[in-house]
């Protein structure tokens, strides 16, 4: 379950933390969404009730708007748009509830973010972060590992943390994933990353109890790698191959992604490997402006083509 501050929140009243409660597993259960998006919306509108000081059912759009407009300031455009899909939502939910008869945030502007394109490293640059793990020791053995299911299947550090030895099919060469909204995809694994895989699966530690058998990656105490411990792995290898740039887990979805479309890759077939519902995702993954691959796909049907 996700770690929200329900229950701590004393500037709101009880019904708003009651809504809130309830809300969230409304987003859990039936709307199927990720533990961490859940956590985010959740944390997004207790933060704003706290601050604005007023109840959900007096709320009006003017609210919201000063809101923003009292940290557009300390908070990027994308954060904005975030916090108001959050409000959205549960003024959404409040509707269907029958609590309101409105949702103000749809009076609200949406802020316009820019076209952010994070950091992707070279192949150059990919190797050298591999080549600066020294398998010397069992800890390196695991993170050359997870090194390479990040770059070479395009996992989420999510997925990576939750991956189960039971979804990684070596002799088939093929990684199960469960991604965002519980849905199922298959990814092809390379032969780097399921040697990479193998040799882990040889050193991996006892899990700590029964419930940690099946996750693949385990820290020194036998229990699941959070998220920050492959953030901090991630930049050790970075700084230890001399790679300058900004970098995150996501640098390494984002980078297969973009070296498999320079390689000839069909954008369906890696839309469907990083689990995007929309091919418009996939595009700003891979630097491909909308233009380019119109154009391809047209210039390959009989009648996309028009003759100037």
């Amino acid at each position: 379950m996700p770690t929200t501050t329900l229950g701590r929140c004393s500037s709101m009243d009880t019904n708003t933390e009651r809504w809130i409660k309830d809300w969230s597993y409304y987003l859990r259960m039936e709307r199927r969404m990720s533990q961490n998006t859940v956590s985010s919306y959740v944390s997004d509108t207790e933060h704003f009730f706290e601050a604005c000081g007023r109840k959900p059912l007096e709320l009006c759009a003017d609210d919201i708007t000063g809101y923003i407009a009292s940290r557009s300031e300390s908070i990027s455009k994308s954060t904005q748009a975030r916090f108001l899909s959050s409000l959205r939502s549960f003024f959404d939910w409040l509707v269907l509830e029958g609590e309101r008869k409105d949702n103000p945030v749809d009076r609200v502007d949406a802020p316009k973010a820019g076209r952010y394109l994070p950091s992707v490293l070279s192949v150059r640059e990919v190797e050298a972060i591999m080549e600066a793990v020294n398998t010397r020791n069992w800890t390196d053995i695991r993170d050359r590992a997870i090194l390479e299911v990040l770059y070479g299947c395009g996992l989420r550090v999510s997925e990576c943390c939750q991956l189960l030895i039971s979804q990684v099919y070596l002799d088939e060469g093929y990684v199960r994933v469960m991604g965002k909204g519980s849905k199922e995809r298959l990814i092809p694994m390379g032969e780097v990353a399921a040697n990479a895989f193998a040799d882990y699966l040889e050193v991996r530690p006892e899990p700590q109890s029964q419930a940690f058998s099946d996750i693949a990656f385990l820290n020194c105490f036998g229990k699941p790698l959070s998220r920050v411990s492959v953030f901090k792995t991630v930049k050790k290898y970075a700084l230890l191959a001399g790679v300058t740039k900004e970098i995150s887990p996501h640098t390494f979805r984002h980078s297969f992604a973009t070296h498999l479309i320079e390689n000839g890759a069909d954008l369906r077939v890696v839309q469907e490997m990083l689990g995007h519902e929309s091919i418009l995702t996939t595009e700003i993954y891979t630097h491909l402006d909308s233009s380019t691959w119109q154009s391809s796909i047209l210039s390959h049907h009989p009648r996309g083509m028009v003759k100037k």
